[in-house]
């Protein structure tokens, strides 16, 4: 018996070895790729103001809780040393998801195939798992808070696994605010099945609320004492109200949403009315993948990272159904819903079939530097130019102003923007943007002003500076005084 324990012990390590190896092949080309991805852009020049001395959301600005931009900072914005960060939350993620696939698959074969088919997908650039966006960072929390509270539903008595699951998912929504779906989906899984007692159920509830609400609370007390706390509640909350109406327009404005929330509402209401005939583990996985769901359409915005946060809690969908057994075709047929919805409603990666043999041509000579910045991007090589005839002549503690959607330029040169806002875009859409930028404008003064063409038409004055050079469409102005 203890032989036969051994080996099964051994046959999990080896299971996780060879998936942690696999993945890291998967991922190894995202860490040689050109700075060309506009989010991380911005996310590295957050990164390089926050270690220059700026504070978040005041003098350097993105609309994402500030955990995310202190991960950047962490690693002075070098994309090689994030992708690499991010490569090793990946790794953990997998040992993680195994654990959790182990606790709610009673078959070891559905346990290696569901972790199997989450590395494949988290390494494949697919659905940008190659890129460090907040999601890659969010993955490992919400999947431990998942381990924790299975936990304490099944000893019935540690509020301690409770309070932690908590602060995890706390945490992770320090990272980006939408793991308060991930928290909702915890949340009404443990009133499933503490709600017969309202004694039971406070005693249960409170901790877990308490311990989502103490990593928040700590933050904002720090913007709070900082004077930023406008700042900081604007950045994270409000300003991602008008962010969710964009294409939510059904009849009446946010029409859409409504319609998926009183859908939500209806399922989870099923799943409350069924929770006594179905195994708790299960209903964990139909709560999380329903509002995973609701997540990553909630904003009706069709970015591909928006699908990764319901990758954990698809793939064990998918367990599920491999196991087969009296709840098949209710697990076949929400598996068949969420991939229809998943795949109609989001763009992916079109390249992921060329990526690996563009990286070898390009790591064997294959291809020249210029093809391979190409093909992650038309503009890359424009981008690189641009750098390189800034840094050939920028002099130390001269800036520049960029009127484009490339922040990753002032991670290239090391400079920062005159103002808050560090792409055109936010300084169209927010209010204060283009007053914080002229002001910035007047007091930095920047060297060099950059004008990238495809953009809005160029709003401040150019008195004092003279057109230096045109670098494919991009005009390039020098101050003169």
């Amino acid at each position: 018996m203890l032989k036969l324990k051994s080996l099964e012990k051994s046959r999990d390590f080896w299971f996780l070895l060879f998936t942690s190896v696999f993945f890291f092949f998967l991922r190894l080309p995202s860490l040689f790729e050109p700075y060309w991805y506009g989010d991380e852009g911005i996310y590295q020049t957050l990164g390089i103001g926050i270690n220059a001395g700026k504070l978040l959301y005041r003098d350097v600005f993105d609309n994402k809780p500030p955990l995310l931009y202190y991960i950047y900072s962490f690693f002075d914005s070098d994309q090689f040393l994030v992708r690499i960060a991010s490569l090793l939350v990946g790794i953990l993620s997998i040992f993680l998801f195994f654990y959790l696939a182990k606790k709610i698959l009673s078959s070891k074969k559905s346990v290696y195939i569901s972790t199997f088919v989450f590395a494949l997908l988290f390494g494949l650039p697919l659905i940008e798992g190659n890129i460090a966006n907040a999601e890659n960072f969010m993955l490992p929390f919400n999947i431990a808070a998942a381990i924790l509270v299975i936990k304490a539903i099944e000893t019935k008595n540690n509020l301690k696994l409770l309070f932690t699951a908590g602060i995890i998912i706390g945490i992770s929504f320090l990272v980006k605010i939408v793991a308060v779906f991930d928290f909702a989906a915890f949340l009404v899984f443990l009133f499933f099945y503490f709600s017969t007692n309202y004694r039971s159920f406070v005693k249960n509830i409170f901790p877990f609320v308490l311990g989502f609400g103490i990593p928040i609370s700590l933050v904002a007390l720090y913007f709070l004492l900082s004077d930023a706390f406008p700042y900081f509640l604007r950045a994270t909350f409000s300003n991602n109200v008008g962010y969710v109406g964009w294409g939510n327009k059904f009849i009446i404005p946010q029409g859409l949403l409504y319609l998926k929330l009183g859908l939500l509402g209806l399922s989870v209401l099923f799943l409350y009315y069924k929770r006594n005939i179905l195994d708790k583990t299960h209903v964990l996985v139909y709560l999380w993948i329903l509002f995973s769901l609701f997540n990553a359409l909630f904003s009706q915005r069709p970015y591909t990272h928006y699908v990764l946060v319901t990758l954990p809690s698809l793939v064990l969908l998918l367990g599920l159904v491999t196991l087969k057994g009296k709840n098949f075709m209710m697990n076949a047929g929400l598996l068949a819903i969420s991939l229809i919805l998943l795949i109609t409603n989001f763009s992916y990666y079109i390249k992921t079939v060329r990526y690996y043999p563009n990286y070898i041509s390009f790591i064997y000579g294959g291809k020249s530097v210029y093809d391979y910045q190409k093909f992650f991007d038309g503009n890359t090589p424009r981008d690189y130019q641009l750098a390189a005839f800034l840094n050939a002549n920028l002099k130390e503690n001269e800036n520049i102003f960029i009127w484009g959607n490339n922040a990753q330029v002032y991670k290239m040169t090391n400079t920062l923007p005159p103002g808050r806002y560090s792409v055109a875009y936010h300084i169209n859409n927010y209010k204060d943007g283009y007053e914080n930028t002229l002001q910035g404008l007047k007091r930095e003064k920047p060297r060099f002003i950059i004008i990238m063409k495809n953009t809005y038409p160029y709003p401040f004055d150019l008195s004092g500076y003279n057109q230096r050079i045109n670098i494919e469409g991009i005009n390039i102005y020098e101050r003169i005084y």
